[in-house]
């Protein structure tokens, strides 16, 4: 009976030593979606209560994680942000703070891999972008050309194609919001630090550094770039200046990349035809910010990336990645830590 005892000791430590313990903040009742990921995850729902005690032997982290867990967590090796963005943990204290390097540092400077939902929300964030933009070059704004009654005179509605689109940021969004574009008919342009394949919808990609060279051709400057220390305020005063009068805005990435008050005075100087955000520093917008005053503006409440499709897509990133986690499979999504995408 005691040498039983013992195997089964035995077999119950070698069956742990296989598991991998997975905590997950704020899952819901996705959290059995996850627990089926496989057999060697043991995936926990922890809460802000009690993920400190739970951390310390834990192999995974699923959620947005601190740099308290990070110290904490002295077994974690791989972590998994909801979002595409992840300057919340390895930049930011706050969601209206300015990127802070020592803010991550424990989790930037650690061997414990990050991996995030980037591509996933592509799709209904290029969609929304495009959607700005249409309700704007369409003039649905503007009730003289929506409401009952005779038309004021000739439409002054504008047409896409041949027009230019500068796209800022050509990762999983502007992918997506270039072949938009490009089915419009637009020349894109995409600015973006990294080597980007060739794609035959995109005319050109310049570097970051050469976006002053680009601005004044953009009919339309789209932002989906990740917000890192190096695209913070990358919109600034000078570049807002650079754009040609009957242009176009298009922010759905992070508010951070772009200076509100230069675009509340491009608006006003009316070089700006119209502008469409769906991010904003500080956000939520406050009540009182002058950006409410313009009918040609369209603001929206950091929706873009909802859809009827894209909490399906996340789950089933995220499940993917348990499974290769617990199986010793390479992770998707993985996140150069050093530059922030």
């Amino acid at each position: 009976m005691r040498r039983l005892t013992v195997l089964l000791a035995i077999a119950a430590c070698a069956v742990s030593a296989q598991t991998k313990k997975i905590l997950v903040m704020g899952a819901g009742p996705d959290v059995k979606e996850y627990q089926s990921a496989s057999p060697k995850a043991n995936v926990i729902p922890v809460t802000r209560e009690n993920v400190m005690q739970e951390i310390a032997d834990a192999d995974g982290f699923i959620g947005t994680i601190t740099p308290e867990m990070v110290r904490a967590g002295k077994k974690l090796r791989w972590t998994q942000i909801m979002s595409a963005g992840v300057e919340n943990v390895l930049y930011k204290s706050g969601p209206d703070a300015a990127p802070n390097r020592e803010f991550g540092a424990a989790l930037r400077d650690s061997p414990i891999v990050l991996t995030n939902n980037q591509i996933v929300q592509g799709p209904e964030i290029a969609d929304h972008a495009l959607a700005m933009l249409l309700y704007l070059t369409r003039r649905l704004y503007d009730p003289a050309w929506t409401s009952p009654g005779r038309s004021p005179g000739q439409y002054p509605g504008i047409e896409l194609r041949g027009r230019t689109a500068v796209v800022i940021g050509v990762g999983g969004i502007g992918t997506q919001i270039s072949f938009r574009a490009w089915a419009f008919g637009m020349n894109v342009i995409g600015v973006d630090p990294e080597d980007i394949p060739f794609m035959p919808v995109i005319q050109r990609v310049v570097k970051p550094d050469q976006l002053n060279e680009v601005l004044p051709l953009a009919d339309v400057v789209f932002i989906s770039a990740p917000h890192t220390p190096k695209s913070h305020k990358m919109m600034g005063p000078a570049q807002f200046e650079l754009m040609k009068k009957g242009s176009y805005f298009i922010a759905v990435s992070r508010g951070g990349i772009y200076d509100l008050p230069s675009l509340v005075k491009g608006l006003d100087s009316q070089t700006l035809a119209g502008a469409g955000v769906d991010v904003t520093d500080p956000e939520p917008l406050p009540k009182d910010n002058a950006l409410w005053k313009f009918k040609n503006v369209v603001i929206t409440p950091h929706i873009a990336g909802r859809s009827d499709k894209d909490h399906a897509r996340m789950v089933g990133t995220i499940k993917d990645n348990i499974k290769r986690f617990a199986e010793d499979m390479p992770l998707i999504n993985v996140v150069d830590k050093q530059k922030g995408y």
